[in-house]
């Protein structure tokens, strides 16, 4: 580059030790005190984290200095007209770029869901084993050696899908008092084994039996029994009730006197029942004629 040269000098053409040669001299070039060391070099420092991008730069201006002066490239920005340039812009103002900050209230709700799932996944782990230790802790409810359980009530006779109930006198279902008791000693009773029930013939002996139907109504009770070739009658009470007239017990059987083998009949008798449970007990009350053995039971819908 010769002193002939027009334009501008540039920083790539401009030589920083210039000034320790003759042409150099001549350009007046000189030693350096801040950027190049010639009059015309382009000086762009700038504090660092001032530019931005799309809007207009503010460089200072140059100075061009005389032979054996010193040059003044820079100028602190506080000495620009306006002051020095301010902070970075909002980032969420109207106009400009700028990267938005990090969503940090999205981050804390996300936080807060994750540690709610913890926390009711903890108390749920919890109220379990409170649970666990409960039903581990319970006393058992079988009595041991030293109780006595209480006595377990008489079964009930249930009827087959579409039958009534039927039982034999010895049956689960049939509760004895009185002095009624099981026998099997006369031949010919239809129970299981040739069983009856027998000790009827004293006040106060019963035979009840619980039975369990479908529906309210008018049924026909049925009675097994045997005599021995003469005739009886007992009392029948339903749910508790006395009924009107007693139960005929007749020597059907035509049967000679004492023979009780050949003396087993049957009789019937019209009852209403509940729907459920019902009682129907045969016993021997005053006035009655008791000498009878009793062997089965059944019921039929509606009355004959």
């Amino acid at each position: 580059m010769t002193p002939g040269d027009n334009g501008a000098s540039k920083p790539e053409e401009d030589d920083p030790f210039g000034y320790l040669y003759a042409d150099g001299q001549a350009r007046g070039a000189q030693p350096p005190s801040s950027g190049y060391g010639y009059p015309n070099a382009v000086n762009r420092v700038r504090p660092v984290g001032e530019r931005r991008y799309g809007q207009p730069q503010q460089t200072a201006p140059t100075q061009t200095a005389s032979y054996g002066q010193t040059a003044t490239h820079y100028q602190a920005p506080e000495t620009l007209p306006g002051g020095a340039p301010t902070s970075r812009q909002a980032t969420h103002s109207g106009g400009g770029g700028g990267r938005r900050g990090p969503n940090t209230k999205g981050l804390l709700i996300g936080a807060i869901a994750v540690v709610a799932a913890v926390v009711i996944g903890i108390s749920i782990a919890m109220l379990n084993g409170n649970d666990d230790d409960k039903s581990g802790n319970q006393a058992d409810a079988s009595p041991s050696q030293s109780q006595e359980a209480p006595p377990s009530p008489k079964a009930t006779s249930t009827a087959v899908a579409g039958e009534l109930p039927k039982a034999d006198a010895v049956d689960d279902a049939v509760q004895l008092a009185g002095g009624a008791a099981p026998a099997s000693d006369i031949k010919g009773a239809k129970s299981a084994g040739g069983s009856y029930v027998g000790g009827l013939n004293q006040v106060g002996a019963s035979v009840t039996w619980t039975v369990d139907v479908p529906k309210r109504g008018k049924y026909t009770l049925n009675v097994n029994y045997g005599v021995p070739g003469k005739d009886a009658n007992t009392t029948l009470t339903i749910n508790g009730t006395s009924q009107n007239r007693p139960l005929n017990m007749s020597n059907f059987a035509h049967a000679p006197a004492g023979d009780w083998e050949r003396g087993w009949t049957h009789t019937w008798a019209n009852l209403e029942l509940q729907k459920g449970s019902n009682t129907i007990s045969i016993s021997c009350g005053n006035g009655n004629q008791c000498d009878v053995n009793l062997d089965q039971f059944s019921l039929e819908k509606g009355w004959r």
